[in-house]
């Protein structure tokens, strides 16, 4: 996730920055990051790096109520979000109007009816 030059950003420590953007991981993606991880000595060189990062803890109950709302109207135009992680992480930067940077079509239909805002790589 990452958001334009406002001083805030979607992390703790210290941030990732590319062109003048900062950005780092949601709790969240901490979680789908780290559990991906075979060997334990690469979990813990994984783990050491996120806990360099600042991040946000991304679900409290607004974000829960939101999030909530948001899978319903999806739902009601005929689109199921797989995983309810996404939803959560879409509507989270729809709240905070981040930029999410991702390789998962779940978000695209958030985009195009929620108006979560993505970051694009081209």
């Amino acid at each position: 996730m990452k958001q334009e030059n406002t001083g805030e950003n979607c992390g703790g420590k210290a941030t990732l920055t590319n062109r003048g953007h900062q950005s780092g991981p949601g709790d969240l993606l901490v979680v789908e990051f780290l559990q991906g991880f075979r060997e334990d000595k690469d979990f813990e060189s994984a783990k050491e790096i996120i806990n360099s990062l600042i991040y946000f803890d991304m679900l409290g109950k607004d974000i829960a109520l939101k999030s909530a709302l948001n899978y319903r109207a999806l739902r009601k135009k005929g689109i199921t979000i797989r995983k309810t992680a996404d939803i959560i992480i879409g509507t989270f930067c729809i709240e905070r109007d981040f930029l999410l940077l991702h390789n998962d079509k779940d978000f695209e239909p958030m985009e195009k009816h929620l108006g979560l805002r993505v970051y694009s790589v081209s």
